[in-house]
């Protein structure tokens, strides 16, 4: 059985990439990594916290309606989100990461978004950019 790991956050774009890479998992039969990454420090406190664990909640009934295998991780330990989605695709041995993108103003199209541009990059393995509904 594969590896599918998928960059979730609680945006139209984390949705989108979440309902592909189960998608995915179901036509591949493979199991479905769940990577929610924040940097940590005083950005996120303990609200955010509580509040993050609650749409990971979310997540994980959905996962468990959908039959797929999968496991969620929350990361909070200092490094980009880019960093840590990675790492967790080496480590699994992942055979794709799946990530979402949204529709940017004219200049942050320049840039794409640094995190999904450093996945795109950097990854050792395929990648599938999936674009929001909306």
């Amino acid at each position: 059985m594969g590896t599918i790991v998928v960059g979730y956050v609680p945006k139209p774009e984390g949705h989108a990439a979440l309902a592909r890479a189960v998608e995915e998992a179901k036509l591949r039969g493979a199991q479905l990594v769940v990577v929610n990454s924040h940097r940590g420090g005083r950005d996120f406190d303990d609200e955010d916290a509580v509040k993050t664990e609650e749409q990971l909640a979310e997540v994980r009934g959905r996962l468990a309606d959908s039959g797929v295998e999968s496991e969620v991780r929350q990361l909070v330990r200092g490094m980009d989100p880019a960093d840590d989605l990675i790492k967790v695709a080496d480590e699994v041995g992942a055979e794709f990461i799946v990530i979402g993108l949204r529709r940017r103003s004219p200049v942050g199209k320049l840039i794409l978004g640094s995190n999904a541009q450093r996945v795109l990059l950097d990854a050792t393995c395929p990648v599938l950019a999936v674009k929001a509904t909306s």
